[in-house]
């Protein structure tokens, strides 16, 4: 008899039927716009008004980025111990009164670039909070098997994000002011606090330590959880992969995004409302990459797509550096790179989580996640600052060309490890891959 996970029944219609998960889903939806908006709109509000240079900017990105590296592990042991829902609603509150009180300064005409550098620190760690928190969540609400079309709900709602947060961030920034544009998104974070504080379900944490007044070593608990993280990814092929891959492809990123930030309204000569709208094409492509995830990877095999996928996305971006000016065959250029970039990019990610939460078991998933975060991103604010001294040391044009071909080290890692060997169905938790005969 097959088990019950080959054939679920009618699981996406059951999904949106389910008011919890449209709750999260909605407030997933809006906690991301808020974050895009918002990385978009500080340097852009760097760059443009407060006239910041290559070192600034990537300094600046940087320091929103750094909660990556040192909060990442803590958050997957705290997740962990505590319902998801609850993480999530205390730091979107905290990010609504961050940025309210960064759009007062604005107005005020307080909000320089030291004021920026604590506004983008701060959000940068209640994101990773946030982040880590709705993917257990998923975990907790939603069968095993739904769970490759549940990540590509919610991806797909982080990709319309992608859509309206540059955009907006751009247009806001160039059209009124940064104040404005600032305090948008932390109407969009309020807006999600609104919509996860009505999730009604009981949610059931996985794994509980007990009381500290049991334990004569109060804070052996958290070191501990965060070993057994460690450990766990590290001893999963296919999870130490995910980590490998990601780590080289995050730095790359880091760096290109912080070159490209510079490139489009210096050397392309791009008004900051171009600069949205080009950034912004990203979105149109995740959206489709999320639905090519649900279904590609079972028809095709995890291991093609992911590697497959990987180098053609990471590949549209060394177009970039080829461009010149600012007319309008410019512009699609920059439109139709981003867009692809977007869709393999977002296949990636999908097919990566949908890896990860299913070789997982549901006590590790938050330090599963927040370690493979930590390993894959915690190199970001290095990458930030790489990308900043290449374009100063090097110019922006062969800066960007160097950092670009650096995200190609990505699907190669991908490609020689045993992530390129998973079929079209998932392995179950805690098994490792078998060796090939």
């Amino acid at each position: 008899m097959r088990p019950p996970s080959t054939s679920p029944p009618s699981p996406s219609p059951s999904l949106w039927r389910d008011t919890d998960f449209r709750r999260l889903w909605a407030g997933q939806t809006a906690s991301q716009l808020g974050e895009h908006t918002t990385l978009v709109v500080l340097p852009l509000f760097a760059v443009l008004t407060l006239d910041a240079g290559a070192g600034q900017l990537g300094a600046l990105r940087a320091v929103g980025q750094a909660p990556i590296l040192l909060l990442s592990l803590l958050a997957g042991a705290w997740v962990d111990r505590w319902r998801a829902r609850t993480v999530m609603v205390l730091t979107d509150a905290a990010r609504t009164v961050a940025l309210g009180a960064a759009a007062v300064a604005g107005l005020l005409g307080l909000l320089g670039l030291p004021a920026l550098f604590v506004v983008a620190f701060t959000v940068g760690a209640l994101s990773v909070l946030f982040d880590v928190a709705y993917q257990a969540s998923l975990v907790r609400m939603v069968r095993r098997d739904q769970l490759v079309r549940g990540n590509s709900a919610l991806e797909g709602s982080r990709s319309a994000a992608q859509i309206g947060g540059p955009a907006l961030g751009g247009a806001l920034v160039s059209l009124l002011s940064a104040p404005v544009a600032t305090a948008v998104g932390a109407l969009f974070f309020a807006v999600s606090f609104v919509s996860l504080r009505r999730i009604r379900r009981p949610e059931s944490v996985p794994e509980r330590v007990a009381p500290v007044t049991e334990r004569p070593e109060h804070a052996a608990p958290v070191r501990g959880r965060i070993r057994e993280g460690l450990r766990f990814v590290a001893g999963n092929a296919w999870l130490r992969a995910v980590s490998l891959a990601s780590a080289a492809f995050q730095l790359s990123f880091a760096a290109t995004m912080t070159v490209y930030l510079l490139f489009l309204p210096r050397e392309l000569h791009l008004t900051g409302a171009t600069v949205g709208l080009a950034l912004a094409a990203t979105g149109p492509g995740a959206l489709l990459g999320s639905v090519l995830a649900a279904r590609l990877p079972g028809r095709l095999g995890h291991g093609v797509v992911l590697v497959s996928a990987a180098v053609l996305g990471n590949g549209a971006l060394l177009c970039v550096p080829a461009l010149h000016g600012s007319s309008t065959a410019t512009i699609l250029a920059l439109v139709a790179v981003n867009f692809v970039f977007g869709t393999f990019s977002q296949l990636v990610n999908v097919t990566v989580m949908s890896v990860r939460q299913a070789v997982t078991p549901d006590g590790m998933q938050g330090r599963a996640a927040a370690t493979i975060t930590f390993v894959g991103m915690g190199f970001t604010p290095l990458g930030s600052l790489l990308g900043g001294l290449l374009a100063q040391e090097w110019g922006l044009r062969t800066g960007l060309l160097v950092t670009a071909a650096g995200m190609m080290l990505s699907p190669v890692l991908m490609a020689a490890s045993p992530l390129a060997r998973l079929g079209r169905v998932l392995p179950a938790p805690r098994e490792e891959p078998r060796p090939t005969e």
